[in-house]
């Protein structure tokens, strides 16, 4: 079953029963805002996510986010969750400084 942890949520922990789903779809089915300014089309980075651990369970990196690195607005260990399916396994991750959202407490 697919886990995802968002570290800086007060390690919030989100269980799916879905395999090879899209990160973004799994942490808006379970009410918790995410930033997504380009309708999660793969053509911004707003939805990005910092990898902590668990990138193996992650499919291989879209054009979009290889163009994305390229052009340098995105880093090693970054991926968009619009473009990222999780199948089995764990990933943690972290929201980015400037994706977050000014309605929600973040830890640290």
């Amino acid at each position: 079953m697919p886990h995802i942890v968002i570290e800086n949520l007060f390690n919030l922990r989100i269980n799916s029963t879905s395999v090879h789903r899209k990160v973004i779809e799994i942490i808006h089915e379970n009410n918790i805002d995410w930033m997504h300014a380009c309708g999660k089309k793969g053509r911004c980075t707003t939805c990005k996510i910092i990898m902590v651990s668990g990138e193996e369970h992650l499919s291989p990196p879209t054009k979009a986010e290889l163009d994305f690195l390229k052009q340098g607005r995105l880093k090693e260990g970054e991926r968009l969750s619009c473009q990222a399916e999780l199948s089995e396994g764990e990933i943690v991750v972290r929201v980015g400084k400037f994706n977050k959202f000014p309605h929600i407490e973040y830890s640290e």
